[in-house]
């Protein structure tokens, strides 16, 4: 049978100097690193500057056979009409900011903010929660979605 052999505490309760010396040292080290790091900028992630290309203020309406009438709210004209029963991910969308507005206590008058960004995504921002939809992070299927938005705008006299 082995016996495992455990080092005899330090005398007078006092830790060792080879133990205080080794967490000194890696102290020393993980604070040149991070330095080194910070002024060479190494690791770190820089997001390129983006601008807005282009800005929809939209209006959400339900229609009574369950549509959605897409609006522009500068305009209150109907740009597009989203058919019964189609377009889940515009639905899913939209029922996830309207309940967030229901459970905030907030009306549905405040216009969603549709952008399309230089670096070619697309976002919808609700201005009444300060929520940020990126529609890009559930691929470009979904975001052409509300992006089409833009052309029908244009297409509508």
């Amino acid at each position: 049978m082995s016996q495992l052999s455990i080092e005899k505490p330090a005398k007078d309760g006092n830790v060792p100097k080879a133990v205080l010396l080794g967490a000194a040292m890696l102290v020393a080290f993980s604070l040149v690193a991070a330095a080194a790091a910070r002024l060479s900028d190494v690791g770190t992630l820089h997001m390129p500057a983006v601008r807005s290309v282009q800005t929809l203020s939209l209006r959400f309406e339900d229609r009574d056979d369950g549509g959605i009438d897409v609006r522009d709210a500068t305009t209150a004209s109907v740009i597009y009409t989203v058919a019964p029963g189609t377009n889940g991910f515009i639905r899913s969308t939209l029922r996830g900011l309207a309940r967030e507005r229901r459970r905030s206590g907030l009306d549905g008058e405040t216009p969603f903010l549709l952008t399309h960004w230089s670096d070619g995504t697309v976002s919808l921002d609700d201005k009444a929660t300060g929520r940020r939809v990126s529609l890009d992070a559930f691929g470009p299927t979904n975001a052409q979605a509300f992006a089409q938005f833009f052309g029908a705008r244009r297409a509508t006299p």
